[in-house]
C-alpha cells in the first residue's frame, strides 16, 4: 500500500480572516469551493453538510492546509485548545525570519502565547494563537544546513 500526506483540515469561524493570515505568512490559495450534497454528508459524517473551503499550499509545495467554514450544521464554538490537550495540537511552519513572521502575525492580532524561545542554539520558535484559536508554531533554524 502506498500512502502520502495530503493536507491538514482546520475548521474556522471566518474563512476570509484565516486565508488572509496564512497568505500573509506566505501560503498561496490553490483553490476555493463550496461543498454540500450527499457525497459531502457521507464523507464527513454530518447530515446537511455545507461548507466553504479553501486549499492553501506552502511555498515549497510540500504542505497544504484545507480550511473549512461550516454554513450547516452551524459551527460549534469551543474553548481554544491548549498545547497539552489530546487531539489536534497545532500546525507548524519553518520560516527564514521569525521576527518578520511575528510582525505578519501581529498585524492579524496574533501574538506569542508566552514569548520566543531558543532550543539548543538550533531553533528560535514560538506558538501564536492564530485565527479561530488555531495554535500556529513558527520556527527559524539558526544554523541552516
Amino acid at each position: 500500500m502506498t500512502i502520502r500526506f495530503e493536507n491538514v483540515g482546520i475548521a474556522v469561524r471566518d474563512i476570509e480572516a484565516a486565508i488572509a493570515f496564512f497568505t500573509d505568512l506566505g501560503l498561496t490559495v490553490e483553490g476555493r469551493d463550496t461543498v454540500s450534497g450527499t457525497w459531502a454528508d457521507t464523507a464527513v459524517g454530518l447530515d446537511g453538510n455545507h461548507a466553504r473551503i479553501a486549499l492553501l499550499r506552502t511555498p515549497d509545495g510540500a504542505g497544504r492546509l484545507e480550511l473549512f467554514e461550516y454554513l450547516h450544521p452551524a459551527a460549534i464554538e469551543t474553548e481554544p485548545t491548549r498545547p497539552n490537550e489530546v487531539g489536534m495540537h497545532r500546525v507548524a511552519f519553518s520560516v527564514d525570519d521569525l521576527d518578520a513572521a511575528l510582525a505578519v502575525a501581529a498585524r492579524h492580532g496574533c501574538h506569542p502565547l508566552r514569548g520566543v524561545a531558543t532550543y539548543e542554539d538550533t531553533y528560535r520558535l514560538t506558538y501564536v494563537r492564530g485565527p479561530s484559536g488555531i495554535i500556529v508554531m513558527l520556527a527559524q533554524e539558526l544554523r541552516p544546513a
